[in-house]
């Protein structure tokens, strides 16, 4: 260690840390990096921020031990390559991280003296820690010299808050420039003939075109025989919802950044019940919003429709590429349905033949291909559920404890858990050789109309709540109420020899209670108190 093992433990007692090992698959809170990096400055003379790039270059030392430092030259020939594809890359570990929180990442501006990088993140603090990982990368991976400056920082909250940061990465990138050029120059020496949207959605019969506005204005020959109703000029967002990239708002500028990263769009099914007299409402107008479908009386989500076996029923999940087209200023995306086998054909109302006719999609079905992103489906269906049945427990708890309150307002508690153990009831029966019992009556409220009912109710409540609340502290029971009547009583259920001494404290807290009491239509409480043989009155 730099700072040597006792320095170590000092930092971790002063963030409260007592463990030292972290379980890899196990899911931790968000600032203990940042405590402990608060912990460090204590400690150390080294600023937070020193720490937190500290941290990331670590972290880019600990991942090479397991390999991972070869996933990342395996994504192209230059660092650029690797930045292009970082939510790619994120893609790949979330089937071994499913519950993995990762940020996002785009280029804006590339030239021969590096780029322009967009980090978007629902952490905050973050940053050094990226400046930090991103300096070790173009160090051990690519043997670049970075240079890294933050040209501005953003943060939004929509629903929950989100960073967003623009970096200028500053790397000798000739070398990517000069293939870029010539990829180009090739492509243009191509004479190639033009192709009709006609011809390129036949090709691509998953395919969906779409304006700036996010408006359909094409899709291809499988979604007109699938869907029930015509979707050319209807928002994107009435019959897809976007799943990756993840934690991205869809829109027409991140559709142009993302290009080279893979999209997960969902068909829903749900919007083609239209054309039957059923309702979709979108909620809002982002791609992540929930939207429900009245079925009848009743309300059904995509999700529950998605979950459903019925045949021809179950969205279509869908994975491709966003591409630009620059000469009708369209945006496409190139995709293909991704399914498990050929039984689950029949269920999205598919068949063989319906499939993209390049590719290996059809290959995949009949060899029964189980796809990542099914897998995940599969995991947020099953944490979906997995939610849904803490919050039943949850109410199950809430539900519980009000039936026992209910329960021991009734009967002593002693009583019921008697009951509640198995024993009979006449064995709860029990003699008392001494108890006192009081009897406290509203009175002064005549009521001839039914506004004088409903103050008389109102009052008796405020009065008898008043009692409830101060029938703890003395050890009294309250037997029961009968009109405006209030019976309370000590030495029984539970025996004490103070039960006098008990009922005499209550009635005084009582009558204070009742003074400062205001009742809801305006006036005072007036009621009689008795204790055994004693009656009093009290105004």
């Amino acid at each position: 260690m730099e700072y040597g093992e006792q320095t170590w433990k000092e930092i971790l007692q002063v963030a409260g840390y007592k463990f030292t090992v972290f379980n890899t698959h196990q899911v931790y809170p968000d600032d203990i990096m940042q405590s402990i990096a608060k912990a460090c400055e204590k400690v150390t003379s080294s600023s937070y921020d020193s720490f937190m790039n500290f941290f990331g270059r670590c972290f880019v030392r600990y991942f090479s031990h397991f390999g991972y430092d070869v996933t990342i030259k395996a994504t192209g020939r230059y660092f650029t390559d690797f930045l292009e594809n970082v939510d790619n890359i994120h893609l790949l570990f979330r089937i071994s991280y499913p519950k993995m929180k990762s940020p996002s990442m785009y280029l804006t501006t590339i030239d021969e003296k590096g780029c322009v990088l967009v980090y978007k993140s629902s952490r905050q603090g973050y940053v050094q820690y990226i400046i930090g990982l991103l300096h070790q990368i173009a160090k051990d991976v690519f043997n670049l010299e970075l240079k890294l400056k933050i040209l501005d920082t953003q943060t939004s909250v929509t629903g929950k808050t989100n960073t967003t940061v623009r970096f200028r990465l500053d790397f000798d990138n000739t070398l990517y420039m000069g293939a870029k050029r010539i990829k180009i120059a090739n492509s243009e020496n191509c004479d190639l003939a033009p192709v009709s949207c006609h011809l390129l959605l036949e090709l691509f019969p998953f395919a969906v075109l779409m304006d700036a506005n996010l408006n359909i204005a094409g899709v291809g020959l499988k979604f007109v025989e699938i869907s029930k109703t015509s979707m050319l000029r209807n928002p994107l967002t009435k019959h897809f919802r976007i799943r990756r990239p993840k934690g991205i708002n869809f829109s027409w500028t991140n559709a142009m950044y993302f290009q080279n990263v893979l999209f997960e769009l969902e068909f829903l099914r749900a919007s083609t019940l239209n054309h039957g007299g059923d309702t979709l409402k979108p909620e809002t107008t982002s791609m992540g919003a929930i939207r429900k479908v009245s079925t009848g009386d009743k309300p059904v989500s995509p999700y529950q429709i998605r979950r459903d076996s019925q045949h021809g029923f179950k969205n279509i999940l869908l994975r491709g590429q966003m591409r630009y087209i620059k000469d009708i200023n369209l945006i496409i995306f190139l995709c293909s349905p991704l399914i498990n086998d050929i039984d689950e054909l029949p269920e999205l109302g598919l068949y063989l033949n319906d499939l993209n006719p390049h590719g290996l999609s059809k290959e995949m079905v009949l060899a029964g291909w189980q796809h990542n992103s099914k897998l995940e489906f599969m995991f947020d269906k099953a944490e979906q559920r997995s939610q849904e049945l803490e919050v039943n427990y949850k109410l199950l708890d809430e539900w519980k404890c009000k039936g026992d309150e209910l329960l021991y307002s009734m009967i002593p508690r002693t009583v019921a858990d008697r009951l509640r153990n198995g024993c009979s009831s006449l064995s709860t029966c029990e003699t008392f050789d001494v108890v006192t019992v009081m009897f406290c009556e509203l009175v002064g409220h005549d009521f001839q109309t039914v506004e004088d009912v409903m103050d008389v109710v109102s009052s008796m409540n405020a009065v008898f709540s008043c009692f409830d609340s101060l029938m703890d502290q003395f050890h009294v029971y309250k037997v029961e109420t009968v009109g405006q009547i209030y019976m309370a009583a000590s030495g029984a259920p539970e025996r004490t020899k103070d039960h006098a001494i008990n009922v005499a404290d209550f009635s005084m807290a009582v009558i204070k209670g009742i003074k400062e009491l205001k009742l809801p239509s305006g006036g005072e409480a007036d009621v009689k108190i008795g204790k055994d043989h004693i009656i009093f009155r009290l105004k």
